[in-house]
């Protein structure tokens, strides 16, 4: 994934509208209308959130008859979690090592004299 397309996916991602429209997309298409009850907003200010969302590759929009679905594509987000996942095995691989100093110095502490 090129990072443009990562910084672009992340900027979508960091407004929570725009994750509330996602996770509402995760159930299923749904028009515009559909997409704005929930949110005290007018239809145009939904329109541009949905705008970036389409810009980042998250959803599409389609055309059938008088109705414009929106669909969520899963893509970038798997993009997301694949370098996400970098990092958590990482971390991971950190707080093991860290672990194991651990155990070394409280075995250590009791071999030391008594006081």
């Amino acid at each position: 994934m090129s990072t443009d397309r990562l910084s672009a996916t992340f900027a979508a991602l960091a407004d929570p509208t725009r994750r509330a429209i996602l996770a509402r997309l995760a159930r299923g298409e749904a028009s515009v209308s559909e997409l704005a009850e929930p949110f005290d907003m007018s239809l145009p200010a939904v329109s541009k959130h949905l705008k970036v969302l389409e810009n980042a590759g998250l959803i599409t929009r389609g055309r059938e008859a008088q109705w414009r679905p929106c669909k969520l594509e899963a893509a970038p987000l798997r993009d997301i979690a694949g370098w996400v996942e970098t990092y958590r095995r990482f971390w991971e691989a950190s707080f093991d090592r860290l672990d194991e100093y651990l155990k070394e110095v409280q075995k250590g502490e009791g071999n030391g004299p008594s006081s």
